[in-house]
């Protein structure tokens, strides 16, 4: 099987999806300025995105083997390349609703496909982990460019034009793009449909099972906690940017890509340090931090004068730029535990596990934007940020729990394989 080539796909399908999925924050903002809608009205497009991964990991994950992995992300590619496509025809609040849904059930079947698809072009548990590390920090570099991406084409002298719709076009034949790439490459699959397939009952039911075991219980509490966190403040950067730090939006957008590069950099780092570090110690060292710059930052954003609208970057707060730095922190902890889990399981165990990390991702994703929203709208941006202190506090009790929990199981390998990774998301 010609790797590089599929690792190539792997990459670009991750690449076009972290831009799409984690652009929800900057049109949060937009829909704002474009459409009136209030906060908590536009917290639902994280909703329509986080439930249809939901729904379709759920549903699907478990057939996905019997699908086959390319083709189901050929579908997936070939579907959100029509959406995307359509969406500047259409601009309007119901046509985001629509292209966060197609873009969530979309995501479902890819991230499954390409988690599963690692185990076929990896040969250990240490290549495994380092591919994870690379193509999670790849999904970041993804986020970065689509808020330049974005800000780009924001009209910033008239904030309530709705020609930044005009993206969809780019970002349409970015997904054309992958298909074609993927449509080409062969992938050998051999080695999980060489298996004798189970029922359908019992591949769904074998999901549910895998999920009432207490390792990954508390896994996915881990999971669900974790994204909560990020994506409350994702999510909601821009806006508190814009509202609470009076940047311009086009400047409050591309400010937020300090956060996706912070991420980036984490993962990137926690690669080295987990190479002699015991995760638990760092993670849990990693989250304390991240509380302790909440507490010492948010206190800077206040006072600032609302009347006074940042346009560059020589007139931005300090909190600006120190804040989005945070990510550095909670980097290393979700692509640890993923890489923990996934390894310890079987191949063909793989894409239903993978179907639950991303039902409970993406159900702290929406938990954490909603109420992010209605904080933000009652008690404003420095609450609203102060309220992640938290869950941070409760997924340190979490992990506490799952190291004693997978410490007396995990193999001889399995632990350097941890070692070996950096993270993902």
């Amino acid at each position: 099987m010609n790797n590089w080539r599929v690792k190539t796909s792997l990459f670009l399908n991750y690449f076009v999806f972290a831009i799409l999925l984690n652009s929800v924050g900057t049109v949060i903002l937009q829909v704002q300025n474009n459409f009136g809608v209030s906060k908590p009205a536009a917290s639902v497009l994280e909703m329509f995105k986080d439930f249809s991964i939901a729904g379709v990991s759920f549903l699907l994950a478990s057939f996905i083997v019997r699908i086959g992995y390319k083709r189901t992300m050929l579908i997936a590619l070939g579907f959100i390349s029509s959406v995307t496509l359509l969406v500047p025809s259409m601009p309007g609040f119901l046509a985001l609703k629509l292209l966060f849904a197609a873009t969530g059930a979309s995501f479902a079947l890819i991230k499954v496909s390409v988690f599963a698809t690692i185990g076929l072009v990896t040969k250990n548990h240490r290549e495994h982990a380092s591919f994870m590390n690379f193509i999670e920090s790849f999904f970041m570099v993804g986020v970065l460019s689509g808020y330049f991406i974005f800000g780009a084409f924001v009209d910033e002298a008239n904030p309530a034009s709705t020609s930044w719709f005009k993206v969809y076009y780019l970002l349409g034949a970015l997904s054309l793009t992958a298909f074609l790439l993927l449509l080409s490459t062969p992938l050998d699959e051999s080695a999980v449909k060489a298996e004798k397939p189970l029922p359908l009952r019992e591949e769904f039911s074998g999901m549910l099972k895998l999920a009432l075991s207490p390792l990954v219980l508390i896994f996915v509490a881990s999971a669900f906690l974790y994204v909560l966190v990020e994506q409350g403040i994702m999510s909601w950067l821009p806006t508190f940017n814009s509202q609470t730090l009076h940047l311009s939006n086009k400047l409050s957008i591309q400010m937020t890509s300090i956060l996706a590069a912070s991420i980036a950099l984490g993962r990137f780092l926690a690669g080295f340090a987990l190479r002699r570090l015991p995760w638990l110690p760092l993670l849990v060292g990693c989250l304390l931090s991240a509380a302790a710059m909440v507490i010492l930052v948010i206190p800077m954003t206040k006072g600032l004068d609302p009347r006074l609208v940042v346009q560059s970057l020589s007139g931005a707060p300090f909190a600006a730029f120190v804040f989005p730095l945070i990510g550095m922190l909670l980097a290393p902890v979700y692509p640890a535990i993923n890489s923990l889990i996934l390894s310890s399981l079987p191949e063909r165990q793989h894409a239903p596990m993978t179907g639950l990390i991303v039902l409970f991702s993406a159900l702290g994703g929406t938990t954490g934007s909603i109420i992010t929203a209605f904080i933000f709208r009652n008690y404003g941006g420095q609450t609203a940020f102060y309220f992640s202190l938290l869950p941070i506090t409760v997924l340190i009790g979490c992990l506490t729990v799952f190291h004693r929990l997978q410490k007396p199981k995990a193999s001889p390998v399995a632990e350097p394989a941890v070692a070996q990774e950096g993270t993902a998301l």
